[in-house]
């Protein structure tokens, strides 16, 4: 696959230093930068380890798949508690003795919960490749991260939301000892010229409060059905504050039989409650195909309500607009903006981001949305958390 002239650059940033932040705005492409330097990595020598690292299970699968479509002659091993058709354990003499015994090229795909199996089971990296990288600073995964980071040959941290701290107690990204420097970084609104990415809208609207006798639910119902009435919008995410509040939506209320009258099909998943389409319960890999499948007809019209598993990482094609029934912090926010910013159909020349206001509620989450839009894409800058305490 042909690298867009921003790839490039950051290749080539990457060629040049051997241990760096990559900042890219979601939707930008990072991964393929990842695949192209493994690739590069690959074709330097004999035996090279690589390893790929993500926030969670499934998205290790995604990238699993995605590098493999550009790799080939490569041993795969998963290192996480999660379902995989590879060879996978997350019990370090078992990773040794793969490694040992693995001849050629190993490419590794973990998470950052399961990192310190690696550096239990010692094994030598060549690059190792860290993706939504704001997680990396947490404190269960520094230590691991912090060792592969001084280990590795290559160390990189891809990310369209650093997070940096100002504080001693804690790290952050600006830690240049474990992270490196930024040795690229893309501005959002070059790729929305180019036509890369689409500029979001936000859409503010100030709904009822709570009437008499009126269910929670009922509101939450009657919000998302109206911003489809109101925008015409085909393909919706929805933020849902809980998982609670996702059950209660779509079990003590009319709005299935709502959806269904406009032509709209409906699917969630938490941790919770797994995967659900339509009522039925399905495997996590048939709620992608189809979430997948659906995003690219453009005649499909469907809403996914989720709590957190979908605002991070996840590539879905064809999402028009999110709507936030939840408040975020700047990485959330950011994050889940990008899920609706990707390039679609003809028509779609914008990402709708809808917050609904009542009374007091809804005011400050309405605030950080649009100073988030503000900073990424008119200045051109990342949405960067800092913790101060």
């Amino acid at each position: 696959m042909q690298l867009r002239p921003h790839q490039q650059i950051a290749l080539d940033a990457m060629t040049e230093h051997s241990k760096g932040q990559v900042i890219v705005p979601t939707g930008g492409g990072k991964t393929l930068v990842a695949i192209k330097d493994a690739k590069r990595q690959i074709e330097k020598g004999y035996n090279k380890t690589i390893v790929v690292v993500a926030p969670r299970i499934l998205l290790a699968g995604q990238l699993s798949s995605e590098f493999l479509e550009e790799i080939e002659n490569v041993s795969v091993m998963h290192v996480h508690s999660g379902e995989t058709h590879h060879f996978s354990t997350t019990k370090a003499d078992d990773i040794q003795e793969w490694v040992s015994n693995t001849q050629g090229h190993k490419l590794i795909f973990t998470t950052y919960h399961s990192l310190h199996r690696l550096q239990e089971a010692e094994v030598f990296v060549n690059a190792i490749y860290f993706d939504e990288a704001h997680n990396s600073v947490q404190r269960n995964f520094i230590e691991a991260v912090e060792y592969f980071s001084l280990e590795s040959e290559y160390c990189y941290f891809f990310t369209a939301t650093p997070k940096h701290s100002l504080t001693p107690m804690k790290v952050g990204m600006n830690e240049s000892d474990i992270f490196g420097e930024v040795i690229c970084q893309v501005p959002a609104p070059k790729l929305v010229e180019q036509g890369y990415i689409l500029p979001p809208k936000v859409k503010v609207y100030k709904d009822d409060i709570l009437k008499k006798d009126e269910l929670t639910a009922d509101v939450d119902s009657r919000k998302i059905i109206d911003n489809i009435d109101d925008h015409k919008t085909k393909k919706v995410l929805v933020c849902a504050k809980a998982t609670k509040q996702i059950t209660r939506l779509v079990s003590q209320t009319d709005f299935c039989v709502e959806l269904a009258e406009r032509g709209y099909n409906w699917m969630y998943i938490t941790a919770k409650t797994g995967a659900i389409i339509n009522g039925k319960k399905v495997n996590r890999e048939k709620f992608f195909d189809t979430l997948n499948e659906w995003g690219k007809d453009d005649d499909k019209k469907f809403i996914v309500l989720h709590h957190s598993i979908l605002s991070e990482g996840i590539n879905v094609k064809g999402l028009e607009a999110v709507l936030f029934l939840r408040s975020m912090d700047y990485i959330g926010i950011s994050q889940t903006i990008g899920r609706v910013i990707r390039t679609g159909a003809k028509e779609k020349t914008y990402g709708l981001v809808c917050v609904p206001v009542y009374s007091r509620v809804g005011i400050s989450t309405a605030k950080k949305v649009q100073a988030v839009v503000d900073l990424v894409f008119k200045q051109g800058e990342p949405a960067i958390s800092v913790v101060k305490r």
